[in-house]
């Protein structure tokens, strides 16, 4: 079974640790019985009337569990992580969700976080109607929105980009589609040809893969330029620290 697990608003300006980076790490302190499935990035709504600390981007870790047993001590887990890691001055949030709860109305708030300003109070309110566990873990505890949002844009399937995904972070540049699909990811041209993909073809990706969610699945988008199959989003890895 799938577990949610959202995070946001655990860093302040010029922290060394951002959100997304907090969320990776906290792979390093899973149980027994849990594996880390994928990391995701989100991007909400970008206002100036919505306090954030440069993107307003949560974090979702999708965590596979053996037993639902293991939840609580999850989620006792992801609150210490935050509390050894999380910056001084950041307002943190997380919230805990399984796969076969009823996410119909968090996905909703999710979606509408993507381009509405939310409040507190409805996300309480959403996670109450749900019986999913939302916690504020510090400051103004504004990170609830984002983190119940990370939530609703995982399990909507076609939100996000991959911070984590199998063996990502060491995947070769460049790599040919068929080792990509090995690896759980599938290559999909987005040129107007939309033409599939020879298995033996190199996909370049700049040292930065970042695979999106698009229908519930890792996928690598790419385009063609000057005869070479580029990946899409490659930045070098200095370019995003935090995550």
């Amino acid at each position: 079974m799938k577990l949610y697990m959202g995070f946001d608003d655990t860093d302040v300006a010029g922290a060394e640790i951002g959100t997304g980076r907090l969320v990776r790490m906290f792979e390093r302190k899973l149980p027994d019985g849990a594996r880390l499935w994928g990391a995701l990035r989100h991007q909400l709504l970008i206002d100036p009337r919505i306090p954030f600390t440069s993107h307003n981007s949560p974090a979702c870790a999708v965590v596979e569990i053996e037993d639902e047993a293991l939840i609580p001590s999850l989620t006792a887990r992801a609150i210490a992580h935050i509390a050894e890691l999380a910056s001084d001055g950041s307002d943190p949030g997380l919230c805990i969700a399984r796969e076969t709860d009823d996410l119909s109305e968090i996905i909703a708030f999710g979606l509408s976080c993507t381009h509405e300003i939310e409040t507190q109070d409805h996300a309480r309110a959403v996670a109450a109607r749900a019986g999913v566990e939302l916690l504020g873990l510090g400051g103004t505890n504004d990170g609830i929105i984002g983190a119940l949002a990370a939530i609703g844009l995982s399990a909507y399937g076609w939100c996000g980009r991959f911070l984590e995904y199998g063996r990502l972070r060491r995947l070769p540049d460049p790599i040919s589609v068929a080792a990509l699909a090995e690896a759980g990811i599938e290559a999909t041209a987005i040129d107007k040809y939309a033409r599939a993909l020879d298995p033996e073809a190199l996909i370049h990706t700049g040292g930065w893969l970042s695979p999106r969610l698009w229908g519930g699945r890792a996928v690598a988008p790419v385009e063609e330029k000057d005869g070479r199959l580029i990946a899409i989003g490659k930045r070098p890895r200095d370019a995003e620290v935090a995550d």
